[in-house]
């Protein structure tokens, strides 16, 4: 009796508590969107009190906003919710810069996971089938892995071990390590054989692969990003790929020429049009960005979501990037 009882709560209660974290995160984006639509509304209700209509008019204009606020934010909401709901979608993106002798490199890229609440083990492991698909030449995780603890969300990380390629695993911190367990989420990676990018980088075929730590490092007050110290050594005649949370970091390159930047950080603006607030901080937001003429940026739009569990106007994804 007690075996059934406890089988009983390890599966019914983690439904539960997934269960009520979703309406809660839920709850989060009804009132972002009741916000924007508050301010809309108020707008809208101010110039109709100063048009110059009669009574008659005035009252059907308001009751006409009134029902078309209403279903315009319902239908806001549900297709949110239905966007965020799906898997991530395989994005298939060239960068050609003539860099190897007409060869190519295929890399698998994540971004900002946020494993934990709604993120969990099944989603982990869905998603490196997906991306051991690909047959990538290498697979780059750039920040926000977690969102808790590492020894509360184990399982789920664990999953990582299972991801395959050519020449292996690359991951650099985002700024949510910062507030759950840095050093451990570091350490514990480690043992999964994947490679951990520390101000460091590592030598492939043809290229290195370099990376940093995140921003969020100088107000933390440790593992500062330190742009010459994962530069260092790196011939200035053979192609970097450097891995930076932050998609700001471009400025932070001190005269750096790294060829190809890969980031994530700014989940492609999530939910409509909360982007416009990102661009406020970060001068890229998703997709692929020329820096000079021979140099490029990729911004990967997440393949998960922080927060409520809603997109608009930006899907999850897995970023196939050939490197020419």
């Amino acid at each position: 009796m007690y075996s059934l009882s406890s089988a009983i709560s390890q599966a019914v209660i983690p439904s539960v508590r997934k269960y009520l974290y979703f309406l809660l995160s839920l709850g989060i984006g009804v009132g972002f969107v009741l916000f924007i639509g508050t301010i809309l509304y108020e707008v809208l209700h101010l110039l109709q009190h100063y048009t110059p209509f009669s009574e008659e008019k005035r009252y059907f204009f308001k009751r006409t906003s009134d029902i078309g606020f209403l279903a315009l934010g319902s239908a806001y909401i549900g297709a949110a919710t239905l966007e965020g709901a799906k898997d991530p979608v395989v994005k298939y993106v060239d960068v050609k810069q003539n860099r190897f002798n007409g060869k190519s490199y295929t890399i698998a890229q994540i971004s900002d996971m946020h494993i934990g609440g709604l993120i969990d083990r099944e989603f982990v492991s869905k998603s490196v089938q997906m991306i051991n698909d690909l047959n990538a030449d290498i697979i780059v995780i750039t920040g926000d892995l977690s969102d808790a603890h590492v020894n509360v969300i184990k399982d789920a990380i664990d999953e990582l071990r299972h991801l395959k390629s050519r020449y292996g695993t690359y991951y650099i911190v985002g700024n949510h390590e910062y507030f759950h367990s840095l050093d451990e989420t570091i350490a514990h990676l480690k043992t999964l054989d994947i490679h951990v990018l520390e101000n460091s980088w590592v030598k492939l075929e043809d290229f290195y692969i370099a990376g940093v730590y995140d921003l969020f490092g100088y107000r933390f007050g440790s593992h500062l990003p330190d742009i010459r110290q994962a530069m260092q050594d790196i011939p200035s005649d053979v192609p970097t790929l450097l891995l930076a949370h932050q998609p700001k970091y471009t400025e932070y390159l001190e005269g750096f020429t790294p060829a190809l930047i890969l980031s994530g950080h700014t989940h492609g603006g999530q939910i409509w049009p909360f982007e416009y607030l990102v661009r406020l901080a970060q001068p890229y937001i998703k997709g692929l960005y020329p820096l000079d003429s021979n140099r490029h940026i990729y911004v990967n739009s997440g393949i998960g979501f922080w927060g409520p569990p809603m997109r608009l106007g930006s899907q999850a994804e897995i970023t196939c990037i050939s490197w020419s």
